[in-house]
């Protein structure tokens, strides 16, 4: 029974030093002793000595404990090395809050799972799901179990099936294609623009698309197996604008130099960028010719023409003729 005790008493230690010391928070034995106290009971009594003896048998463990003197000789103990320093949990804190594709139950629970990572004390520090704006937030409830089956669809190179819909003017979701199941080789999950995206062959057409995870319902792993054919998935992204299908043709533009810097963040360091005279430079680039690539040059309104290929410009023009017919 003592033996029993005294491992209680070690992993609770272990479990103090964990949840509450860091850089900046550190235990005496008083201080333990207390803590002690509190779980086990008011009545519960424990040497000095057992709790020295306990930490050093957690230091011979490798576990982790810098121990300090203080201002007056008292010794202090601290638990600080840990998995992820504290600006990298505030990455991944941010990203869950960013990521429309997981409904706000799921964040909440999730910061929960990464602020036990660190101490109690930093973990008051990392942002809050209470300021993010629900609105954006996937209400898809069950979108968790259709991720975990398309990773091991994709790990086992296992055909999916899936219905896939969109919301009405209503706020109603609505199946497409009549409900018909879409049937899909898939090759990878990613994510964009704070969406998640599964890009894979559409089987029936032998094309491959891509499909917002939080639109898609009733996945389902079909045990057919498929081959993967060769394809660069960081080129298909990065030609596909605001992640609309469409032929990839290549594609000529004049910005103005204010835009330089966009056009590297969208492009990549390695763009093929030329300078045209002082006032433009231009891009050229293989892009999907698609709505979404018309709307990403419009964006940039007077201080982006197109020069090629002529049926975009053509696009573009029609495009802007229709704005202007809306706004008369």
């Amino acid at each position: 029974m003592k033996d029993i005790v005294g491992k209680q008493r070690l992993l609770k230690i272990k479990e103090i030093l964990e949840a509450e010391t860091d850089e900046q928070n550190e235990l005496s034995i008083k201080d333990i002793k207390e803590k002690l106290k509190h779980h086990f009971g008011s009545d519960y009594e424990v040497d000095a000595r057992a709790i020295k003896r306990d930490l050093q048998a957690l230091i011979e463990s490798e576990f982790d404990i810098i121990e300090n003197k203080g201002k007056y000789g008292e010794n202090f103990y601290s638990h600080q090395a840990r998995l992820f320093e504290l600006y990298e949990l505030r990455l991944l804190v941010d990203a869950v809050l960013s990521a429309k594709f997981i409904t706000q139950k799921e964040s909440e629970q999730l910061i929960e799972k990464i602020k036990q990572l660190t101490s109690q004390t930093q973990a008051k520090s990392l942002p809050s799901p209470v300021y993010f704006d629900k609105a954006v937030k996937s209400q898809h409830a069950y979108i968790k179990i259709d991720i975990d089956r398309i990773h091991t669809a994709i790990s086992t190179k296992k055909i999916i099936g899936f219905q896939y819909g969109r919301y009405n003017v209503d706020k109603e979701f609505q199946l497409g294609r009549n409900g018909d199941e879409y049937v899909v080789y898939p090759y990878a999950l990613i994510w964009h623009n704070d969406f998640y995206y599964l890009i894979g062959e559409f089987k029936a057409e032998n094309q491959f698309r891509h499909y917002r995870v939080d639109r898609m319902r009733n996945v389902r792993v079909i045990e057919e197996s498929f081959k993967k054919k060769d394809i660069h998935l960081s080129e298909y992204v990065n030609h596909s604008f605001q992640m609309f299908a469409g032929e990839e043709e290549w594609l000529k533009v004049h910005f103005t130099y204010s835009l330089l810097n966009v056009v590297i963040d969208r492009f990549g360091i390695e763009a093929d960028i030329r300078k045209v005279d002082d006032t433009y430079f231009e891009l050229r680039t293989k892009a999907k010719m698609s709505k979404g690539l018309i709307g990403w040059l419009l964006t940039w309104g007077s201080e982006a023409k197109v020069i090629s290929p002529e049926h975009v410009v053509e696009e573009v023009k029609e495009e802007i003729r229709r704005m202007q017919k809306v706004y008369e």
